[in-house]
């Protein structure tokens, strides 16, 4: 029975020591990065109408907004590319006059497949009577295959740190214990506020979509042997 006992304590003890140290590792961050020039764009412009009538406001409101879904219709935009992200009527108070004025709002994002488009799709949206561009982004429709490229680079990145480091003391590394991801994309921009007073002229270039980067840094942690 004593032996029974001692035995049982000794691969407790083994068990607890075990825990207590685990196999060593070494861990690394990796990243990965690809570039690209994009090929779409996305435009997200506002409609906003002041005055004492809320009613007269919405419908003028209303009217504009029509201009621009009827304009993006006729000029082949896909139903699916436009999308109404904000809607809104606010009832202000004006302490200097003592009288309530009501400010109504919509916005609008519009996704451009084509950026030859772009010039004469602003130009079409300042004539239907927006009057503010709240950000233009560029976008590339071969996201979803460059951000798995991007991980691979970010594994090969991880494992070659980590080869390096344990080659260094000698020893080697083995399996991977643990992966974590983080992704850190940015695009060429630009994103920027702005007040439109007249379009452009169809000979003006008034912007370029640059080169878009997307970067994925994982962290690995692997075994050292």
């Amino acid at each position: 029975m004593k032996l029974f006992a001692a035995t049982l304590i000794a691969l407790t003890t083994f068990a607890m020591n075990a825990q207590n140290h685990p196999k060593p590792s070494v861990d690394v961050t990796g990243t990965g990065v690809v570039k690209i020039v994009p090929d779409q764009v996305g435009i997200t412009v506002r409609v906003e109408n002041e005055g004492m009538n809320p009613r007269e406001v919405k419908q003028k409101n209303d009217q504009t907004v029509n201009n621009i879904f009827q304009f993006l219709k006729k000029s082949g935009i896909d139903n699916k590319d436009v999308k109404t992200e904000y809607l809104n009527l606010n009832k202000n108070y004006d302490y200097n006059t003592k009288t309530y004025r009501f400010v109504a709002n919509q916005t609008i994002s519009i996704l451009l497949k084509d950026l030859k488009s772009y010039e004469p799709i602003m130009n079409g949206l300042l004539e239907t009577g927006i009057n503010r561009i709240d950000g233009v982004s560029f976008i590339s429709s071969k996201r979803a295959q460059l951000e798995s490229e991007a991980r691979i680079k970010a594994v090969q990145d991880a494992k070659q740190k980590a080869q390096e480091y344990a080659g260094t003391l000698g020893q080697t590394i083995g399996k991977a214990l643990l992966i974590s991801e983080f992704q850190n994309n940015s695009g060429p921009g630009p994103m920027y506020k702005m007040m439109s007073a007249a379009p452009p002229s169809d000979s003006v270039q008034t912007m370029a979509p640059g080169e878009m980067e997307i970067s994925v840094n994982v962290n690995v942690s692997f075994e050292l042997n």
